[in-house]
């Protein structure tokens, strides 16, 4: 029995998309494209017309439409879409254009359509595209069942570099299935496979199944609500986001409270789960409902209050209004402001003093929905009830990822004593099954006694340890740490231990010296670290002399806010100009509320339980990439019990299955399975020649289906502590591994080499539906090379290596053939390891003498060299092409000098000068492209040195 093609998948969607009452239309080209947009267009906006006794655009006013609706970027046009034309007519007025109706979203006209034609840099066929008012919105990528479904987001990441262009830049969403998964994702270019998402119904029950995910996804409404009111357009990094499925709930839910009743609710959302995009589109779409005077986020410190804020305004500038002051907010609640963002602290100041609120009484009897971030900390006490008891018509909303229940109250009320029922929940075992989180690794360094006892060689000890494994848990430090530390007289003396070891990594620590006014109890983990009258600002004042020293900034305790906001940014590894922080030491600040994909390891000296201990582990657990597998925490306490109690606690389970859900499994464990997995490849390939004579596609697919799965477990194994590459317990030796990795490289860059090349064959006139086929299966492998690359091996690591040799020493051979042998292992510096052969060779076999005095007088600058010798290459290269092509060399260097600039390929050079070629005929000349195009590909990657 063959699996599905793609076709009867293709043919099944379009099967039912008409039974949900979708219009099928043909649409071969662009041509006609354009053409029924005029037609649903003109449908669209009947009513408009028909105020100028009309049913139809002119050509010209057509014309005026679709020249602006070509401007600008994709961010742009997905604001065009939303927003009115006011199109002036040849008779002096004026037609407002609406391109989608957001308000009744299901009164748009909804399409099907298949297999249109783009001519693009090459002509693509795409599989199933929804036309919504005649634009293209969501594109379907589709692929026969038992294929990668990555292969189907790889395939869309192909049409954006080569034909998305006119009215396709105007879709918002794609889907993406194999039949038997299905996600989708906002058209959002190399946002990465890691954010397309499942939908799921109310209870995240996820419909991976291409016909059950169309009957609810698809329906015409869901999906005109989708579009209208659950797509974010982020103006502060100019992309397209949109809410998962959990986070639409919650916010229906929400406004179906608003709309329909004056109760009150909590959203319990796990923490990382994005719960500030969610609050932000509950608020906004709060704000818009009739008889709504003020909506109020409120958080408990001053710096969520900032950070909220800057969250907010990147979603939507000026959306919202923070308050720097407690008269700041009297000012925002009297006045115009629909949506305020404060604290509980101000607004308690507010409420409470006669001052301020006589300002507000006719505030006081407005509607007014409040919403609650984190509501699991301050919001239950006095501050909490001053604020109820004030407003007279209020609705209070809460969001937290850890409820405060009667294991973990305290004494004190619990969420739902204070904010009412849960209206929607989305735990940590359905996030770390969505892979919208990822799960711990708990690792406990040692048991010990009286923790209490701040022992000078318990605490050397500990640093030494953070700094010998740094390396191993931040791979090679592509990522970062914090230290969570129990007191701030405990975390000056681990400051002072860790300077005495003279780190080769950026250390920093942070903690305010001045009480803070929300202030947690100490045994939940959740104090924000202030210091007592033992520590002066000076002795923050001498960490931040170091901060200033190592990042050449000027912070002092005047402006600590500007300190703490350097440091966010540097442990968020954002931003390309600034020297990250490695490991930050803290006490309470960080622990919650910080979001860093970059950050993967937290190590422990502290009590955490409960909510506490759940809110600093999540800082580790932000999805980023496949070589973050999961969060590490590494404890130098035994708080194993209180790990166990705070999984099962926020898995609303008591069922020991949640632990092995959340947490990752014990390195004995891991090992077995690598060893199980190494067992079996290695009974079937025992050696090179077992590989070698590997001939059919189908067998190497095989042999490198097998190979990928030790990868992947090898990769999850190397971060745990106890891993030991040496170790002769393993099934695997190290050297087989390098020896089994090469041959896998070489046999998958084969394939993607002629992946490429048959997609740039068969693009032209090629169905994808057929072209799979002819293709073959292996080219659906996600191949997970970027488990093999490390980041230390660049070309500054690489001229390390080159710097420190020494032409006359007896092991200079042995050092030479090392950095070959290091290239040829790493699959994106691997095809530079020709250019650095004869580098080395010029520079130093040939020139002895000159190499070891330019080393001894200082004066030797190979960076240099290299950046002379690589130009003076890729020149060679490209007018070796420009000969074997018979092309115009001018041409070809012009292609690749723009795409540095641009870092783009702009294929109308080339078609320009195949052009000025006599005698080609169109077919010649497509081909002619496709081949210069690809050859240029790789001399521009094998020529680029970062």
């Amino acid at each position: 029995m063959t699996a599905q093609s793609e076709a009867a998948l293709e043919t099944g969607l379009i099967e039912t998309l008409k039974q949900m009452d979708y219009e099928y239309v043909q649409i071969a080209e662009e041509e006609n494209l354009q053409s029924n947009f005029k037609r649903q267009l003109e449908r669209h906006n009947h009513k408009q017309l028909a105020e100028h006794g009309r049913t139809e655009f002119t050509a010209e006013e057509f014309d005026k439409i679709l020249i602006y609706l070509e401007g600008g970027t994709r961010f742009e046009k997905a604001k065009k879409l939303r927003d009115l034309y006011p199109l002036d007519t040849a008779d002096g007025k004026r037609i407002w254009v609406e391109f989608l109706n957001r308000h009744q979203w299901c009164q748009n006209e909804f399409q099907v359509s298949n297999q249109i034609t783009v001519e693009g840099r090459k002509k693509c066929r795409y599989d199933v595209t929804i036309l919504v008012n005649g634009l293209p919105l969501v594109q379907i990528e589709l692929k026969k069942r038992g294929v990668e479904l990555k292969q189907a987001y790889n395939q869309i990441q192909r049409y954006h570099k080569t034909s998305f262009h006119g009215l396709f830049d105007y879709i918002q969403l794609f889907v993406i299935s194999n039949g038997v998964n299905t996600r989708y994702f906002a058209n959002n270019p190399n946002s990465g496979y890691k954010f397309t998402f499942n939908w799921t119904d109310a209870e995240n029950v996820p419909f991976n199944d291409l016909s059950m995910f169309a009957q609810f996804f698809f329906d015409k409404c869901t999906l005109g609500k989708m579009l209208s009111k659950y797509i974010v357009l982020h103006e502060g990094d100019k992309c397209l986001m949109v809410l998962r499925p959990y986070q639409y709930y919650a916010v229906e839910r929400i406004l179906d409270k608003v709309q329909n009743s004056n109760k009150n609710g909590y959203i319990w959302h796990t923490t990382g789960a994005g719960k500030t995009l969610t609050s932000f589109k509950a608020a906004q779409l709060v704000s818009e409902i009739d008889g709504i005077d003020k909506v109020m986020f409120v958080v408990d410190r001053h710096d969520l209050d900032t950070q909220t804020q800057s969250e907010y305004e990147a979603f939507e500038p000026g959306a919202v209004d923070g308050t720097d002051n407690t008269y700041e907010l009297i000012k925002r609640l009297s006045g115009n402001s629909k949506i305020i963002i404060t604290t509980i602290q101000k607004l308690n100041c507010a409420v409470t003093r006669n001052y301020y609120n006589k300002h507000l009484q006719e505030v006081k009897d407005q509607k007014v929905v409040m919403i609650f971030d984190e509501c699991h900390r301050s919001h239950f006490g006095e501050c909490h009830k001053n604020i109820v008891n004030f407003f007279k018509n209020l609705q209070i909303f809460g969001f937290t990822g850890t409820p405060i229940f009667s294991e973990n109250a305290r004494g004190e009320h619990t969420t739902a004593e204070v904010f009412d029922s849960c209206l929607h929940r989305y735990l940590i075992k359905d996030a770390i099954a969505d892979e919208n989180v990822l799960g711990f690794l708990v690792e406990y360094y040692k048991e010990n006694g009286d923790v209490d006892v701040m022992e000078e060689k318990r605490m050397r000890e500990i640093a030494q340890f953070i700094l010998n494994n740094f390396n191993k848990s931040t791979y090679d430090g592509d990522f970062n740490a914090l230290f969570a530390i129990q007191s701030v007289p405990m975390l000056l003396r681990y400051y002072k231990i860790f300077k005495e070891l003279n780190p080769k990594i950026r250390i920093g620590a942070v903690f305010t010296y001045a009480a803070n006014d929300s202030q947690d109890d100490e045994q939940t983990g959740m104090n924000q670290g202030f210091a007592n009258d033992k520590v002066t600002a000076d002795e923050l004042q001498a960490i931040m002399d170091d901060y200033n020293g190592m990042f050449h900034t000027n912070f002092s305790t005047d402006n600590f806010s500007a300190y703490y906001d350097d440091i966010n940014l540097r442990m968020k590894k954002k931003r390309a100009d600034m020297e990250p922080l490695d490991l930050l030491l803290v006490v309470g600040m960080f622990l919650t509320g910080f979001d860093a994909k970059k950050l993967n390891t937290l190590y422990v000296d502290k009590n955490l339980e409960y909510h506490g201990l759940l809110q600093a582990f999540s800082r580790t657990n932000r999805v980023l990439n496949e070589k973050k597998r999961f969060g590490k925490v590494v404890c130098f306490r035994n708080l194993k019990d209180n790990v166990d109690k705070a999984v099962k606690l926020f898995s609303n389970t008591n069922a020991p299955e949640a632990l092995g859900f959340v947490l990752r499994a014990p390195f004995e464990d891991v090992k077995k399975e690598l060893n199980a997995l190494c067992h079996t490849f290695l009974t079937r390939y025992p050696d090179m020649a077992s590989v070698d004579r590997i001939q059919n596609e189908y067998d190497k697919r095989t042999f490198i289906l097998a190979f990928r799965d030790i990868i992947k477990k090898r990769s999850e194994i190397q971060i745990y502590e106890e891993f030991d590459a040496d170790d002769p317990a393993w099934e695997m030796t190290d050297q087989q591994f390098n020896d089994y990795r090469s041959k896998y490289l070489d046999m998958t860059l084969g394939f993607i080499s002629t992946e490429n090349d048959e997609q740039e064959k068969g693009g032209e006139d090629t169905p994808s539906m057929v072209a799979e086929d002819q293709q073959g299966e292996i080219t659906d492998i996600d191949f997970c090379l970027e488990l093999l690359h490390s980041d230390v091996i660049n070309v500054a690591y690489i001229l390390e290596l080159i710097a420190d040799l020494n032409p006359d020493s007896e092991d200079y051979g042995e050092k030479r053939q090392h950095i070959i042998d290091t290239m040829i292992k790493d699959p994106v510096m691997r095809n530079k390891t020709r250019i650095i052969d004869n580098f080395i060779r010029e520079n130093v076999d040939n020139d002895h003498e000159g190499f070891t005095r330019s080393k001894a007088d200082g004066t030797m600058d190979l960076e240099s060299r290299l950046t002379e010798y690589v130009t003076e290459a890729r020149l060679r290269a490209i007018s070796d092409l420009a000969k074997e092509e018979d092309i115009d060399e001018k041409a070809l260097v012009k292609y690749v000098q723009e795409y540095d600039y641009l870092q783009r390929e702009k294929p109308e050079i080339l078609q320009r000068a195949i052009k000025q070629k006599k005698g080609l005929r169109l077919l010649q000349r497509s081909w002619l492209l496709r081949s210069l195009t690809t050859k240029l590909r790789n001399i521009i990657s094998t020529f680029s040195w970062e």
